[in-house]
């Protein structure tokens, strides 16, 4: 091959070269223009709750038509929502996408994240707000009491399984051995106390409430007293939202701590509200929200140490085989961003 051939052959495979590395950068840039229009045109979200006045703040942001007045001009079309009677369902339904924001407990979130949850919790909903209620015939002085019986309360992972299981271990009953712990959902929970299935229940308003009024049981420790000012509920985002549409998760953020402060203000209609989702008794309802020892609350500042100290205990239960830290499990930008 002379020196004009080789020069010849040379240009062509640099042509060839060129022309592979302009596809694969146009074919480049056309899938990132295609993701960027992805995360641009989401349309649709779907919220996760549970049947508690705890979350009574989404209920309120449905009711008044914030949920959509505030996510339509960011293209927010469609807004859905899926009821669950615990944590640990939801959380499951999470994991496996079928919702993109959850209002629900911490401690669910941290075991949903200890087995490869894509999120983080954003806001806070509430702290405290349950009740141990114990059968109206049986004594009650001491946490030592409750050994020998029967105690219907949340799945494994939950806030009150958690709270629960760390509280009798802390004053001499253990959870394993003492006591008789049934993991169930509050309609089944009540359900069981009424036909003296169970001794006791551990669950959120306004189970406790109807319990007494119906002439059951009677509540014997709040959770405030099992550990004082401890978080409750919280709203968590998947990581694929927070990541694609960080202006989506923001004004979620806002519009939950509009309706946050509202309620709190508020609190006769959101009873109402809660009883309309839900057909309470609206009586029943303010009765609860009159007794109960809850706040709600937006800031997640408010619940960090104590979800941080669930995650510890649940690792040390062996719910989870990984300890969590305050930036595996939160993501408080949103909530500053408000004050600037």
């Amino acid at each position: 091959m002379n020196y004009k051939q080789t020069i010849k052959v040379t240009s062509t495979l640099f042509f060839v070269i060129a022309l592979i590395a302009a596809v694969f950068i146009s074919g480049c840039a056309e899938q990132t223009t295609e993701q960027d229009e992805q995360a641009e045109t989401i349309t649709e979200l779907t919220f996760g709750y549970q049947p508690s006045t705890h979350q009574v703040a989404y209920l309120m942001a449905k009711d008044k038509g914030w949920w959509a007045e505030d996510l339509g001009p960011l293209g927010i079309e469609t807004i859905d929502d899926k009821v669950f009677p615990t944590g640990a369902p939801e959380m499951q339904a999470m994991l496996s996408g079928e919702i993109d924001v959850a209002y629900v407990g911490a401690a669910p979130v941290i075991s949903a994240l200890a087995s490869g949850l894509d999120a983080k919790i954003v806001a806070a909903v509430q702290t405290q707000g349950s009740d141990v209620v114990l059968r109206t015939e049986l004594p009650y002085e001491s946490p030592e009491d409750l050994k020998g019986l029967k105690i219907a309360t949340f799945p494994p992972g939950t806030i009150q399984d958690t709270l629960l299981r760390n509280w009798l271990a802390e004053n001499n009953v253990d959870p394993d051995a003492d006591v008789t712990i049934v993991p169930m959902g509050p309609g089944d929970a009540m359900t069981a106390i009424s036909a003296n299935q169970v001794d006791a229940v551990f669950l959120p308003h306004p189970a406790p409430t109807l319990i007494e009024e119906e002439g059951v049981g009677r509540s014997v420790v709040s959770s405030g007293e099992v550990q004082e000012d401890h978080a409750c509920c919280v709203v968590a985002v998947s990581g694929e939202l927070i990541r694609e549409n960080p202006e989506v998760v923001q004004q979620i953020v806002e519009t939950h701590t509009r309706s946050t402060e509202y309620v709190s203000e508020n609190t006769d209609e959101a009873a109402q509200v809660f009883a309309d989702d839900q057909d309470w008794d609206i009586e029943v309802v303010k009765a609860s929200i009159s007794d109960w020892d809850g706040s709600w609350v937006s800031d997640p500042s408010l619940v960090v140490n104590s979800t941080v100290d669930y995650a510890q205990v649940q690792y040390e239960l062996g719910y989870i085989s990984t300890e969590l830290e305050e930036d595996d499990i939160f993501d408080l930008s949103f909530y500053e961003a408000q004050d600037q």
